[in-house]
C-alpha cells in the first residue's frame, strides 16, 4: 500500500471515530476529506497531486462535487504571472500567504471568479483550471443557465477557471481566505479514482507578454484524454504518447 493510500485509511478511521462530535445538519459523507499535510507541499506538488481529487462546496443544502482535472502554478516570489510576484502583499491577495490548503479567489474583469488553493511557499497558489462534474449536476445548470439562459453540455460545465467558479457557486465573497481543512463547506476529498492516468505538462494559458520569459514556463498540468480539460496541448501529448510507446518497447 502507498504512504498516500495508508494516511488516507488513517483519516477515514480517524473520522468514522468522530461521528458523534460532527456539526448537526452539515453532510456526513467528507470521510476521506484532505488535511492539512496533503497541502503542507510546494506549490508544483500539490498541482500534480491535486488532480484526481475531488472539490466539494456544500451550498444550498446541495453537495457539489467536481473531480480536479487541470491545475496550474503561480509560485510568487520571481514568476511574473503571479499576483504576488516579487514579494507583492496586499489585502486582496492575503490568501496565498495563510495556511497552506486556503482558498483564494479573484475576480478577473470585474465580474468572473478564479478559485486557487495555498500552497506550504508563501504567495503560492494553485489555480484549479477545469472539473469534471460529479455530484449536484443539476444544480450547477441552474447556476450556469442564469446568465447563459439555455442547458450546458456537462462537460462544459467546468471547463475553465470562471465556468467552473459559475458551476459551483464558488464567489469571492462566500469562499475566499476559507481554510479547507477545517471548513464544512468547502474541502477537497479523495475518493477511489484511479491514480492511473497520465500527466501532461504544459504551459499556462492566458499569460501576457509581460510576464516575459515565464509566458513559456511549464506550469499547468492535466489529465491527458479527459474531455473536461479546457485548453489541451496536442504536441506536448504527442511527446508523451512517443515516451510512453518507447518504455513499452525497451522496459
Amino acid at each position: 500500500m502507498t504512504s498516500l493510500k495508508r494516511k488516507l485509511n488513517l483519516a477515514m478511521n480517524t473520522n468514522k471515530k468522530k461521528t458523534d462530535n460532527k456539526v448537526k445538519n452539515v453532510p456526513q459523507l467528507h470521510l476521506t476529506r484532505l488535511g492539512r499535510e496533503y497541502f503542507n507541499v510546494s506549490c508544483d506538488k500539490l498541482a500534480k497531486f491535486l488532480l484526481g481529487k475531488v472539490l466539494v462546496h456544500h451550498v444550498e443544502d446541495v453537495l457539489l462535487k467536481g473531480r480536479i482535472i487541470e491545475t496550474e502554478c503561480y509560485l510568487g516570489g520571481n514568476d511574473k504571472a503571479s499576483h504576488s510576484y516579487n514579494g507583492r502583499r496586499t489585502p486582496a491577495n492575503e490568501a496565498m500567504y495563510m495556511e497552506p490548503g486556503t482558498a483564494y479567489v479573484y475576480k478577473i474583469y470585474g465580474m468572473y471568479h478564479c478559485f486557487n488553493i495555498s500552497s506550504i511557499e508563501l504567495g503560492a497558489a494553485v489555480l484549479i483550471r477545469a472539473l469534471e462534474p460529479i455530484d449536484g449536476i443539476d444544480k450547477m445548470q441552474d447556476y450556469r443557465s442564469v446568465s447563459r439562459m439555455k442547458m450546458i453540455k456537462t462537460h462544459e460545465l467546468c471547463k475553465g477557471p470562471s465556468k467552473l467558479c459559475i458551476s459551483m457557486n464558488i464567489t469571492k465573497e462566500n469562499c475566499n481566505k476559507v481554510d479547507m481543512c477545517n471548513n464544512n463547506n468547502l474541502w477537497i476529498e479523495a475518493d477511489d479514482f484511479s491514480d492511473n492516468f497520465q500527466i501532461v505538462n504544459s504551459t499556462r494559458i492566458g499569460i501576457g507578454p509581460t510576464a516575459e520569459e515565464w509566458v513559456n514556463t511549464p506550469l499547468r498540468f492535466y489529465i491527458k484524454d479527459n474531455i473536461h480539460v479546457s485548453k489541451r496541448d496536442r504536441e506536448k501529448e504527442k511527446e508523451l504518447t512517443i515516451v510512453n510507446e518507447y518504455l513499452i518497447k525497451h522496459i
